[in-house]
């Protein structure tokens, strides 16, 4: 027994120099990154968003504040005993920052949300009119102020029902009336649905952006559509909407005028949809988003023009700072652009960055770094948290930032560093830096692409490094000039002139599109791989020690797993209506032989496959009449039979009893008899309503849902309007006296 005593004091004595080496260690590498701590700073403020955006309730939201408060106030007990505390301290609070700041938006912005499909007669004062010439509508924003009335059913009167604050609605553009503009008080029709969750697991959640956006419901108005007051002309149509037209005009119709107004004032309403799907096809999908490109053209021609206009007068150029005047002017331009363009997350951000440049010029400081993007990343995230989720916070902050990473590297700058040259060698070296950073950015925003969207392009890289400065160097200055040179009525050659880029700009997209192989397709890969993946890369980009190369663990197995991720074999979308299959050659076979372009796209999407979908009923494996569907599907090593309803009549109780018991799984948009008995799954009206949207994997027998048991997010659980006098979600009680005062 004198063993365990005598080695004790050694063991711990080892222990206690096991922990000092590494804890000094750990203080010398901290030291060595001093200068890049203040990065993380925004990262911790994202992961507190984003835990409350992954954990489903209150309980665990309260839970995951009091562990980062606790991880603070420890970091704040120990922060004399080294520089890691207090990045622990720092840290903590952040997490804690973070969390408190999404939960209180959410509860801020919190409305009442339609209970279910309705049809009523209302007035409401228009409050955003957004013209989507493509498409041939008008999408509205309105706030309703009375109900008129409701469709009798069954020759019954029905309740007046209780509308949301705030709804979007698109119109024909035959039912518009004229003289419609914010501020008008419309008589209209329209069919009202809530806020659509997702149709299958990854796909678009614009229930969620629509809670944040105070939209509560959302529909098709019909005609007759009425002004009762407030209509204009269209002088008074808004200056965004009066540019967007005048550059149309002028460019003249098509992709050619859609993209001039995109680049001029962010509405993409009018680009033809053909082309806007070879612009993201390509990887080009960048340049119609007014971002940081936009902003630093607009902001660089204003300062150029201001300096040359100024220094023209020796008085003033020997006894005023220029430079100054100029940065100023270009602030001003900067904030005058982002709100002519409406204001959206990427021109905020590109807004912010724009400015720290300005001031860091002004003070004499280093402009483009890394801090100045975490920087605008702090006040994004301080002003809008929820935009931390969505697609476009994520590609204009990680485009920025592996730019910026790229050629603060050492080696980088060696390479593409200024030296005595040939021109010849001078233009090879900027194209291969200008091909580098394209790469770069590509991988980079590979991963984010196919998270939200399913697929990215391959050749983005290549097709960015003409598109790029064709884009920067002509048809931005061209438009520029073009609208200059319209007040004096001589605008037209100019106009021409940018036309013929933006054809050269849809040439580029539309030729890289078809090449065999432009776009990768993936399924909706799990999100621990997609955290994996960006944890590495922040750790890659953010770090300068040689510790940074650890993050190639964690983006590896990050993209291994998403690469490894079986593809869904069965994909229901959550009424149950439309259902795909794939088939023997890896095609999606669809249900429902008339299926509208936008829910074929999207599933194919989800499903990880480039082309459209085929039909079900002309494939061999499937037998389908006018009511039913039976596909057999081999996975996993057996046979699957998969029983689908396709028609709103109903099939005699027996048969479809005898079909059901014959089958793996049944599938309909109806509730179906007790007595049908599938093998496995039965997915009815009844427990669609349970899990919306399915993804199904035959292989690994694995079953992905929309709707998941606890989730307490609330755009999930929402508080509901229903009646005369409004009836509210069981989780909705912190919302009700919210939405009753709207």
């Amino acid at each position: 027994m004198s063993a365990p005593s005598t080695h004790l004091p050694a063991l711990q004595i080892g222990v206690l120099r096991g922990f000092a080496a590494v804890n000094a260690g750990l203080e010398q590498w901290l030291e060595a990154e001093r200068d890049q701590l203040a990065l993380w700073v925004p990262v911790a403020l994202g992961a507190g968003i984003a835990l409350w955006f992954m954990l489903p309730d209150p309980a665990a939201w309260r839970a995951a504040a009091c562990l980062a408060l606790a991880a603070a106030l420890g970091g704040v007990a120990l922060a004399r005993h080294g520089r890691a505390a207090r990045v622990v301290a720092v840290g903590g609070f952040c997490v804690l920052l973070g969390l408190a700041l999404i939960w209180a938006r959410a509860e801020r912005v919190a409305s009442g949300v339609l209970a279910r499909p309705t049809i009523a007669t209302f007035t409401a004062h228009v409050e955003r009119v957004e013209p989507l010439v493509a498409r041939g509508l008008v999408r509205v924003r309105l706030a309703p102020i009375r109900v008129l009335a409701v469709p009798e059913r069954r020759g019954a009167p029905q309740p007046l029902p209780t509308l949301p604050a705030h709804l979007r609605v698109n119109l024909a553009e035959a039912d518009v009336p004229t003289g419609l503009v914010p501020g008008a008080t419309l008589l209209l029709s329209a069919r009202l649905m809530p806020p659509p969750e997702p149709a299958v697991p990854g796909a678009y959640d614009y229930a969620r952006t629509a809670w944040f956006d105070g939209i509560g419901a959302t529909g098709r108005g019909f005609a007759p559509i009425r002004i009762v007051t407030g209509g204009g002309t269209a002088a008074e149509a808004g200056l965004r909407v009066r540019l967007s037209q005048h550059i149309q005009a002028r460019a003249g119709g098509g992709g050619a005028g859609g993209i001039a107004a995109a680049l001029a004032t962010g509405d993409q309403g009018s680009i033809p949809m053909a082309d806007n799907e070879a612009m993201r096809r390509s990887g080009l999908a960048h340049l119609l988003s007014v971002s940081g490109l936009h902003i630093t053209a607009a902001v660089g021609a204003v300062m150029v023009l201001v300096m040359r206009l100024l220094a023209l007068s020796p008085w003033l150029a020997l006894r005023w700072r220029l430079p100054l005047i100029a940065a100023g002017a270009g602030a001003l331009a900067a904030i005058g652009y982002t709100l002519l363009t409406g204001a959206e997350v990427p021109t905020i951000r590109s807004c912010v960055a724009a400015l720290f440049v300005l001031v860091a010029l002004a003070l004499g400081r280093e402009a483009l770094t890394l801090r100045l993007v975490a920087a605008g990343a702090v006040v994004v995230l301080l002003l809008y948290p929820e935009a931390l989720a969505g697609p476009s916070f994520q590609l204009s902050f990680a485009a920025v930032a592996a730019i910026i990473a790229l050629n603060e590297h050492p080696m980088v700058r060696g390479w593409f560093a200024p030296r005595e040259q040939s021109r010849r060698a001078g233009i090879v070296r900027g194209l291969a830096s200008l091909l580098l950073t394209g790469i770069v950015v590509e991988l980079a925003l590979i991963p984010i692409s196919l998270f939200h969207f399913q697929k990215a392009g391959v050749y983005g890289a290549v097709a960015n490094i003409v598109a790029i400065p064709l884009t920067t160097f002509v048809t931005m200055p061209l438009e520029a000039l073009a609208l200059l040179f319209d007040c004096v009525g001589a605008g037209a050659p100019l106009w021409w002139a940018t036309a013929r880029s933006l054809d050269l700009l849809l040439w580029i997209a539309h030729t890289t599109t078809a090449i065999p192989g432009s776009v990768a397709p993936l399924p909706a890969m799990p999100g621990a791989a997609y955290g994996l993946m960006v944890a590495g890369g922040l750790w890659l980009a953010l770090w300068r020690t040689r510790w940074r190369r650890l993050g190639l663990l964690p983006l590896a197995a990050g993209a291994l797993w998403a690469l490894l991720t079986p593809a869904p074999d069965v994909l229901v979308t959550g009424d149950g209506r439309h259902v795909a299959i794939r088939t023997a050659r890896g095609d999606l076979a669809l249900l429902r032989d008339r299926t509208g372009d936008y829910t074929a796209d999207m599933l194919a999407e989800n499903g990880g496959i480039e082309d459209l979908p085929v039909l079900m009923s002309e494939q061999p494996e499937a037998r389908c009449s006018r009511d039913l569907c039976l596909m057999t599907r081999r996975a996993g090593g057996r046979d699957w039979r998969i029983l689908a309803t396709r028609s709103a009549y109903l099939v005699p109780a027996a048969d479809l009893i005898a079909a059901c018991v014959e089958a793996d799984i049944v599938i309909s948009e109806r509730r179906l008899p007790r007595r049908c008995t599938p093998r496995w799954l039965r997915l009815d009206r009844t427990a669609l309503a349970r899990s919306g949207g399915v993804a199904i994997a035959l292989g690994t027998a694995s079953v992905r849902t929309v709707r998941h048991a606890g989730d307490r997010h609330p755009w999930v659980t929402v508080p509901v309007l229903e009646g005369r006098h409004g009836r509210f979600g069981r989780r909705g009680r912190s919302y009700r006296a919210k939405a009753e005062r709207q």
